[in-house]
């Protein structure tokens, strides 16, 4: 479950671009609204945004989509559930809405119009509403035990456009060749091989290194923006990793080659018939072990006694 974030100031706009018929539309909740049709239902936002005309951005649009494999459990009631637990938690309440629900894309979506200004001419605050809203859909996510989608994996990038396009592109190369490399030199090797330029940012006038920059099909990226894996101190601490991984397997093949003589060995001298053991030495040969030696004196004390 993902939620995209709206504001404006066109109800009608807002309110036709839900309601619209060729998305095969289906209302699922409303509250302090005439639903007669569009254009009662626009002016019925219009009306109570007049409460507070100081405020310009009184149109709330947000879209709520989910994963494809949730689709057969998905039914209205569901989605006008999570819808209205989600609106709770963001502070949307005591005010006009909309819940329209679209079945022109694979994936289960829905569309909320509410109104920024309450029913108490009051605004309804957007503080933080990204941040707030990705914590509760993870939230609700996992209570309703809905699937968990991987960002950009689940992305279609044949519907993007430029420079959302390139930069996904990007952003594929990066994921394979950063796991891949063990340094700086084969990465950027690899990734100018493919077209892509890089460019260190350093700080003020010295040599340290502090962002990149890549450059594909004309457009540039700051690395973080490609994705955040993808800033100079990330790629260069998995590079490290990878480094190291190589060194620690390339050490424990060495190893194994020259075990089987080290167990061979071992075996002669510890295992052959236990003729060399610590058990069958004589015991003034045996090295010194201070436990044993109680054991055996309290042993004696018992006997005596």
């Amino acid at each position: 479950m993902i939620a995209k974030i709206m504001k404006g100031s066109d109800f009608k706009g807002v309110v036709y671009y839900i309601l619209n018929d060729e998305k095969g539309i289906q209302i699922i909740d409303a509250d302090g609204l005439f639903l007669e049709n569009n254009d009662t239902i626009a002016q019925g936002f219009i009306g109570q945004a007049q409460m507070n005309p100081r405020v310009t951005k009184t149109v709330g649009h947000i879209a709520l989509s989910f994963s494809k494999e949730d689709a057969p459990r998905l039914n209205n009631a569901v989605m006008a559930q999570i819808a209205r637990e989600y609106m709770e938690r963001m502070g949307i309440k005591d005010t006009q809405y909309i819940i329209g629900r679209h079945f022109d894309k694979e994936h289960p979506h829905l569309h909320i119009a509410f109104n920024r200004i309450d029913n108490n001419g009051k605004t309804i605050s957007d503080k933080n509403d990204r941040f707030r809203s990705e914590r509760i859909c993870k939230e609700l996510t996992k209570k309703y035990g809905l699937h968990f989608a991987h960002g950009k994996e689940q992305m279609k990038a044949d519907r993007l456009r430029e420079p959302d396009k390139t930069r996904y592109e990007l952003y594929q190369i990066l994921k394979t060749e950063v796991g891949r490399c063990k340094d700086w030199n084969s990465l950027l090797e690899r990734l100018k091989r493919q077209g892509i330029d890089v460019q260190f940012k350093y700080k003020g006038q010295t040599n340290e290194i502090q962002g990149i920059v890549f450059t594909m099909n004309g457009y540039r990226f700051n690395g973080s923006k490609v994705d955040r894996q993808f800033s100079y101190s990330k790629i260069d601490t998995v590079l490290s990793r990878n480094n190291y991984g190589e060194r620690q397997m390339q050490s424990q093949a060495n190893q194994g080659e020259i075990s089987p003589i080290s167990n061979s060995v071992s075996n002669l001298i510890e295992g052959s018939l236990g003729l060399f053991s610590p058990s069958n030495m004589p015991e003034e040969q045996q090295p010194y072990d201070p436990y044993l030696r109680n054991k055996k004196k309290k042993k004696q004390r018992k006997i005596n006694w």
